[in-house]
């Protein structure tokens, strides 16, 4: 029973030694969002009292109100409004006192609260005459206080579109690739990240994609490996379908810009983005997990679908730019591979995309 009662109190002490130390990082960002509340009070209460000011001559201009009886009520606003200031800025004021005298490290209300969701049970298992115990968080709040101050986030994207290829010397309009049947999707998972302390416009945007890049060649034509190059010839047959797709494993990064709404408490700090216009501009680089092609046709009446799977010459390493730009999780996307799609080819193609991007 001693081993047990010694458990349980190391186990409250590292529970509040967390508890602690997540406050000690977070008391000198409270503070300073204390005071920056201090300097908007006066200016929240002078635009009231302006306001307030405003409707009484309003009301004298009216004829609902006297000069005397609006200079009486124009002296109760402005007392009002200086009695609100003062108020305010004693409560901001002690908070503040409070959080420098005990560097935060208090056994605050936010503490007790935390302590007080603390269960600790004995009994002994179902079936069996072992005694036992547990300590939980009741309500299932196994959790600390929010962080303070959250600068990364995460979510999934997903961006899909037109694909095709831009070739050496040929304008795209000569694409021996289907414009609207090429196609490209792309599924990955982002981070964004606030470069700086007090302003949210610029952020890092990070993470890894799949990219799943697709080309329907035209005039019944697939890909042929000839020695150390890949060409297009025509096929023997009339094509049913024609596609050739390289699926890659890449890991983008952006430099994101773009407004977000701000709501600070007392506990917290967030950037909103959601349904704001944000602008992003960076690369990614990765490789080729694989490259396939598929073709369809009738041969003598028979139905044959044919899936090759092989390298067709196409380059490992993949790396490019690409950008996206729009409202909230849904942008217009684009992206251009730098590296040729295969590799010692007599004429070089390079990738290009072009859709939308959404935030899952």
């Amino acid at each position: 029973m001693k081993k047990i009662s010694t458990f349980i109190v190391i186990a409250l002490l590292s529970l509040f030694v967390q508890h602690a130390t997540a406050q000690e990082e977070e008391y000198q960002q409270r503070v300073e969002v204390l005071k920056k509340q201090k300097e908007r009070i006066t200016a929240q209460e002078k635009d009231a009292l302006k306001t307030e000011v405003e409707k009484i001559n309003q009301r004298v201009k009216r004829g609902t109100l006297t000069e005397a009886q609006a200079k009486i009520l124009k002296e109760e606003a402005a007392k009002k409004r200086a009695l609100n200031i003062e108020d305010r800025i004693a409560i901001i004021n002690n908070r503040i006192a409070l959080l420098e005298r005990n560097e935060g490290v208090i056994m605050d209300l936010d503490t007790l609260d935390y302590l007080s969701r603390i269960e600790i049970g004995f009994g002994s298992r179902e079936g069996s005459g072992d005694r036992t115990f547990g300590i939980l968080l009741k309500n299932n709040e196994n959790r600390l206080p929010p962080k303070y101050d959250k600068r990364t986030f995460s979510d999934g994207v997903l961006a899909f579109g037109l694909n095709n290829a831009i070739i050496q010397g040929s304008s795209l309009g000569d694409s021996p690739y289907k414009i609207g049947g090429s196609r490209f999707v792309e599924l990955g998972w982002q981070w964004r990240t606030r470069l700086f302390k007090n302003t949210n416009f610029v952020r890092l945007n990070y993470g890894f994609s799949f990219q799943f890049n697709a080309l329907k060649p035209n005039d019944n034509q697939f890909f042929v490996e000839n020695g150390g190059q890949t060409e297009l010839q025509v096929f023997p047959l009339e094509l049913d379908r024609s596609k050739f797709r390289r699926d890659n494993l890449v890991f983008p990064i952006h430099f994101e810009f773009g407004p977000s709404r701000v709501k600070e408490t007392d506990k917290t700090i967030r950037y909103n983005i959601d349904r704001s216009f944000r602008f992003g501009i960076g690369g990614y680089g990765g490789f080729n997990m694989s490259t396939r092609q598929k073709l369809k046709y009738q041969d003598n009446g028979e139905r044959i679908k044919e899936k090759i799977k092989r390298d067709y010459n196409t380059s490992e390493l993949i790396y490019g730019l690409s950008a996206y730009a729009g409202f909230g999780g849904t942008q217009l996307y684009v992206k251009y591979d730098l590296n040729p799609i295969f590799e010692n080819a007599a004429v070089d193609q390079r990738n290009i995309s072009l859709g939308l991007r959404f935030d899952l």
